[in-house]
């Protein structure tokens, strides 16, 4: 069997362990327990809990989140990686996506086929390995860069492609995961669909190489989205959240998230699959009384009939 295939296989396995939602793992005395694991990130509870990084945990977890994603993780010190692991094992709560440091969204494309960039890229992936194991994390995000518009778009999806496998044996040893994002922050970045994305992670064929679904991003570039997430379904392996426009949390824009929480909810179950929510947005309200809107509209968006 080829080492590839065998670590698919052991990952499935793991994968398929989990729960589908968040009530797996709840605090059996928080104050919600929700469908889905959503993920809230450092900051966004801050008037309600504090700076402190290990109160904002004790705070979501008090509130029924059962995850969390920080896309700065890999710039913190060791030490306070391992603070916010150790707060987060205690709390029964999961590590969700943080960022691979390849110098910047648009920097050091790899659709260009520059040494000098995929070696800046897999040297990321390397230490991404080193976090992950310290913080029990199985997912870090990638973004492949900007055009390199003096070439052929085929021959830029090739090179993304090639340095997409390299990256992905050195993440494979360790089974993190890493999770392509599909942008529209700029029209100047390579990855900008969900398709595009799809189309890479077949050309990688790695356990190690699947979609990060960024449904506001997605609304923006592509729009139609409970097709796009059934057509690419089997390469997604994480979601983030954001209404549009404004970025803000659901209910404050015009997806309609309730549905799109249910359609997730419901085929996770039927194919004993789980995925991490991440809350990659701010707050539409300022203050403690923003902080609890949002809280209250989570609860809205994921009260959906089962």
């Amino acid at each position: 069997m080829r080492r590839r295939n065998f670590v698919k296989s052991s990952f499935g396995l793991a994968g398929a362990a989990a729960m589908v939602g968040g009530n797996a793992a709840a605090n059996p005395t928080a104050k919600y327990n929700y469908h889905l694991k959503y993920a809230p990130h450092f900051g966004m509870f801050k008037n309600s809990a504090g700076d402190d990084l290990v109160d904002q945990l004790k705070f979501m977890a008090d509130q029924g989140f059962t995850a969390l994603e920080d896309n700065g993780m890999m710039k913190r010190p060791v030490a306070e990686q391992e603070r916010i692991a150790k707060e987060m094992t205690r709390l029964g709560m999961e590590m969700g996506v943080f960022v691979i440091d390849k110098g910047g969204n648009g920097a050091n494309t790899l659709a260009a086929g520059k040494q000098e960039y995929i070696d800046i890229f897999l040297e990321g992936c390397r230490k991404a390995v080193e976090v992950g194991k310290r913080v029990n994390a199985k997912w870090a995000t990638v973004v492949p860069g900007d055009f390199e518009r003096n070439l052929p778009i085929g021959v830029q999806t090739g090179h993304v492609i090639d340095a997409l496998r390299r990256g992905s044996e050195i993440l494979e040893t360790s089974g993190l995961v890493m999770v392509l994002e599909p942008l529209s922050d700029s029209p100047n970045l390579f990855l900008r669909t969900s398709d595009q994305t799809y189309e890479i992670c077949r050309g990688v064929n790695s356990p190690s190489c699947k979609i990060l679904f960024d449904i506001y991003h997605m609304q923006k570039n592509e729009g139609h989205i409970i097709p796009h997430i059934d057509w690419t379904w089997s390469e997604i392996d994480y979601f983030q959240i954001g209404d549009n426009p404004g970025r803000k949390e659901p209910t404050t824009g015009e997806i309609n998230y309730k549905n799109i929480f249910k359609h997730i909810y419901n085929r996770s179950k039927k194919e004993n699959k789980s995925f991490i929510m991440g809350m990659e947005h701010g707050n539409f309200h300022p203050g403690k009384e923003g902080e609890m809107k949002l809280i209250k509209a989570y609860q809205e968006s994921d009260g959906f009939e089962v």
